[in-house]
């Protein structure tokens, strides 16, 4: 889970995902990628029983690059720290992964958005352009792009390689796979309205375009 002031939501998270562990009867470590927070954010996970690892280089896609290098699983499953995913959808990405694929992305749009949890634009605009761009650029089938609730096997990961600082590492993980011929799969999630009573760290104009860059260089051949 990466983190950045999510101390009223991330012990929650924390709580969910290990109940989700335990229903399926398996075992894993809850790792939390915090990215400077000031607010005890650290204190809660590990109270919950998380281990934490600070993560210097600042970003989302930095701060999760930073936690998974320190996991220790066959598979990683990853999802935000303010409660607007459902960790109960543990099952589905697990038994993908288990069945052979080596990436898995949540598809909200397939599963269910609760009112006010997606902003109307980003529903109907934003989400749904990029991820058509997606499936015509890298010649994929999945409905979306950004969902943050994914997993991914150790092995494809440490191939993926991947670089982007910011929020548009979703992205790039799905198009590198793809470049890689990789066996992604998708199943259907819950996105909850998230529990921060702050404003998001997303910034939809900046980090949409740097979505849209990260895809022209890749299709393009660029690194």
């Amino acid at each position: 889970m990466p983190c950045l002031d999510e101390a009223t939501t991330v012990a929650a998270c924390v709580r969910e995902a290990r109940a989700a562990l335990d229903r399926l009867g398996v075992g894993g470590e809850i790792v939390v990628g915090d990215n400077g927070s000031r607010d005890g954010s650290p204190e809660a996970a590990r109270g919950a029983g998380a281990r934490v690892v600070p993560v210097l280089e600042r970003g989302y896609g930095a701060c999760l690059r930073g936690a998974v290098a320190e996991t220790r699983g066959r598979f990683v499953v990853m999802g935000d720290a303010d409660l607007s995913y459902d960790f109960g959808d543990l099952p589905g990405v697990l038994e993908r992964l288990q069945g052979g694929d080596d990436l898995v992305i949540g598809n909200r749009f397939r599963g269910r958005i609760e009112p006010g949890a997606m902003p109307v634009l980003h529903r109907l605009l934003g989400n749904p352009v990029l991820s058509w761009l997606g499936r015509l650029l890298f010649g994929s089938r999945l409905g979306d792009f950004q969902c943050g609730l994914r997993g991914v096997s150790r092995g494809a990961w440490d191939r993926l390689a991947l670089r982007s600082s910011g929020m548009e590492l979703a992205t790039e993980m799905i198009a590198r796979a793809l470049q890689l011929g990789l066996r992604v799969g998708e199943v259907p999630v819950t996105l909850r309205r998230d529990g921060r009573g702050r404003r998001s760290h997303l910034r939809p104009v900046r980090d949409g375009l740097r979505h849209l860059w990260l895809m022209a260089r890749l299709a393009a051949g660029g690194n």
